[in-house]
């Protein structure tokens, strides 16, 4: 007798980490995947104003906004598609002056958006490695190439947190080269950076240095994304979770073989070999772990960034942010 397969939409963009759940190479158990592959901005968009998707990428940070809500309108799964150490993501204007992050204080600083995850991760590691208190700068919002991007979510900050929009036809990538703000914090690298390398520059020009070193400290690689499956789906069938959680670590396990395959290069990189075992020798052989239990430290320090920045009225505990069922495997 043939079983009927529940058939689910999933809204994620194209990483190496998902290629198998997108060719159908791998399939969760039961489910059939509408992959439907989007920029991260549009994702979010779509999933947080709409809920379009009935399983989708979603910032970490929008998704714990969303918890603080009456009531929430998704679960994740701990699946985090996207991680990314953001010490290269504050860039200045040579016009400011700034040198080191303690010049940051008191200036004006964009952000595409205040909730942003990349900002919050920013901005939680300027406090802990540099004692520069969030609430110290005034933020700046709005389109960072183009104009009119507003919040995702309606924010209600307390009043220590200076936070200003932009004009209806200004953008953050103009503002910064010419000075009318300081600094940006971001997620994407403005195109002024590299159009006008003279007005704009990386307050961290050795990055990947600063990075590491942050790393072998702290053991924090930060997470920007996580799986988020609607709420009513969830609730009809609450086995999807541990189906969806399996098949994203199976892809993400192709994912890593595939990248250590010297006979032919899965990337475009020349010395993709050489980044990974780099990688391997810095972070270790599962550098992107899924999973509760290896990235407690790493959630729960995002939580308290992400209250001690006005987002979450109280600090978020990771069982009311994951399902349940993804808390523990069966062992033979």
């Amino acid at each position: 007798m043939t079983m009927t397969r529940l058939s689910l939409s999933l809204a994620c963009w194209g990483y190496d980490r998902t290629e198998a759940l997108q060719t159908g190479a791998v399939r969760p158990d039961g489910i059939d995947l509408n992959f439907q592959v989007l920029d991260v901005e549009e994702t979010f968009f779509r999933m947080l104003r709409n809920r379009e998707f009935d399983v989708a990428e979603l910032s970490m940070s929008s998704y714990c906004v969303t918890l603080g809500r009456e009531n929430p309108g998704f679960i994740a799964i701990p699946v985090f598609p996207s991680r990314f150490f953001r010490h290269s993501c504050i860039f200045v204007s040579a016009k400011s002056g700034i040198e080191k992050p303690e010049d940051l204080v008191g200036k004006r600083i964009g952000v595409p958006e205040y909730q942003m995850t990349a900002p919050v991760w920013i901005r939680g590691i300027l406090q802990d490695e540099y004692g520069i208190d969030p609430a110290s700068v005034t933020y700046v919002t709005g389109g960072e190439e183009e104009p009119g991007r507003e919040e995702k979510l309606k924010l209600n900050l307390p009043d220590k947190f200076k936070v200003e929009p932009i004009g209806p036809t200004q953008t953050l990538k103009r503002m910064l080269a010419d000075g009318e703000i300081d600094a940006l914090h971001t997620a994407r690298a403005p195109s002024t950076f590299y159009s006008e390398p003279g007005k704009v520059r990386r307050l961290f020009p050795n990055f990947v240095d600063v990075e590491k070193a942050y790393f072998a400290k702290t053991g924090i690689f930060p997470i920007m994304h996580v799986v988020a499956i609607r709420r009513d789906v969830y609730e009809k069938n609450r086995w999807i979770a541990q189906a969806l959680y399996k098949a994203f670590v199976e892809a993400q396990r192709l994912s890593y073989e595939q990248l250590l395959v010297s006979a032919s290069l899965k990337t475009t990189l020349p010395w993709q070999i050489a980044a990974v075992e780099d990688t391997i020798a810095t972070m270790g052989r599962e550098w992107w772990p899924y999973g509760i239990e290896k990235n407690r430290h790493v959630i729960e320090t995002f939580t308290r960034y992400h209250h001690e920045q006005g987002l979450s009225p109280r600090q978020l505990t990771i069982e009311e942010m994951f399902a349940p069922e993804t808390f523990a495997e069966f062992r033979i």
